[in-house]
Formats: structure tokens, sequence, C-alpha cells
């Protein structure tokens, strides 16, 4: 009888034993899965929140539009039209005036020049914040280059507007470019090469100090 007690004791121990590491499977494949269900709703979270922030974005009237309503009129009904602007009306008597002061230059460009800053305008509207932030830094950077290097910099800017991302990387791998361009400088194209640039337009120039 206490043999039979005993091997009794040693099969429950041997089958809790190994029942153990099946429920540790259990509970962990649980866990998994709970924490991919959590980790679906946060990316779909996140990608709800983006959306309503992108309409918030189109929603709000920018900068662009203001110019092509109001460019066509004479420079009196342009400051008439600002001044009564409930947007500019907010602003600080500094700001109003450096607005009107911009307002005026633009107004004495040619056309042609003045659709060219329209649709950079209308680029960085629709950029979102990472990217304001990151043309931000990268013009900056190529603002402290040396005027020539700045002007080639440019150029190769504009050259890669009308061009694929797989295309713009490949010209600025080329050799062409290698030679042409330091490390710190095919970096700051690269950067360029990954924001949306405003589209071609015959002679347009984005410079980082126009």
């Amino acid at each position: 009888m206490g043999r039979l007690a005993q091997t009794a004791g040693v099969l429950l121990g041997a089958v809790l034993l190994a029942a153990a590491p099946l429920s540790a499977q259990r509970l962990n494949a649980r866990q998994r899965r709970q924490q991919r269900i959590e980790n679906r709703q946060e990316r779909q979270a996140e990608k709800d929140l983006q959306k309503e922030k992108n309409k918030e974005q189109a929603a709000q009237p920018h900068a662009g539009d203001w110019l092509r309503r109001y460019r066509d009129l004479a420079p009196d009904q342009q400051r008439e039209a600002l001044q009564n602007d409930p947007e500019f009306r907010k602003l600080t008597p500094q700001r109003q005036a450096a607005l009107q002061l911009r307002l005026q230059r633009f107004s004495m460009l040619p056309r042609a020049q003045q659709d060219r800053i329209l649709n950079r305008m209308e680029t960085w509207e629709h950029l979102t914040r990472d990217q304001k932030l990151q043309a931000t830094q990268l013009f900056q950077q190529i603002r402290q280059l040396p005027p020539d290097r700045r002007r080639l910099l440019t150029k190769a800017v504009r050259d890669m507007r009308d061009l694929t991302p797989d295309q713009r990387d490949q010209l600025i791998n080329s050799s062409r470019y290698k030679s042409t361009f330091s490390d710190h400088e095919r970096d700051l194209l690269s950067g360029a090469a990954r924001l949306p640039l405003a589209p071609a337009d015959g002679n347009q120039v984005d410079t980082p100090d126009e």
C-alpha cells in the first residue's frame, strides 16, 4: 500500500510537472495574441489621428490662396483687402507691417516669379510637421555652405524635382555626383530627396537664400 501511494505520488508529480510548461505556453500564447491586438489598435489609432490632422490641415486656409485671390487687384485694393482680413487684424502691429511690406514686394515681381513663389508656398503648406522641421534644418545647413557650393547644391535639388525616389537615389549615388559633391553634401541631397519638392517650372530655383 505504501509503495502504491508512493508510485501514485510520483506519477501525480510527473503529470503536474508536464502540465506546468503547457499551461505557461498557453498563457504566453494568450499574452502574445493580446499584445498583437493592442499593437494593431495602437497603429490604427495613430492612423486615425493622422487622418484627422490631415483633414484639419486641408481645411485651414493657406497663405498662397490669399495671394492667388487678390494678386490681380491694384496695390491700394490689396492693402484694403489685407487690412479687412480677420486673421490679419489679430496680428501685432509689427507683424502687420512686415506682411504689408512682403505683399508690396510680391506685387512688384513678374508674374512667372509670383507663380514660382506660390508653388513653393503650396508645397510647404502640405508638408507634415515633421517634414517642415526636417526641411528647415536641411536648408539651414545648406545656407551655411560657401556661396558656390550652395548654388551647386540648390541646382542639384532643382534637377531632382521630376525624378522618382529611386531615380533620385541613383543620381545621388552616381559616380558623377560622388566626384562633384562631398559626402556631407550628398547627405544633404538625400535629405532633400526624401521631401516633396515643388514641381519644376522653367527656370524655377528653390534657393535657400531667396
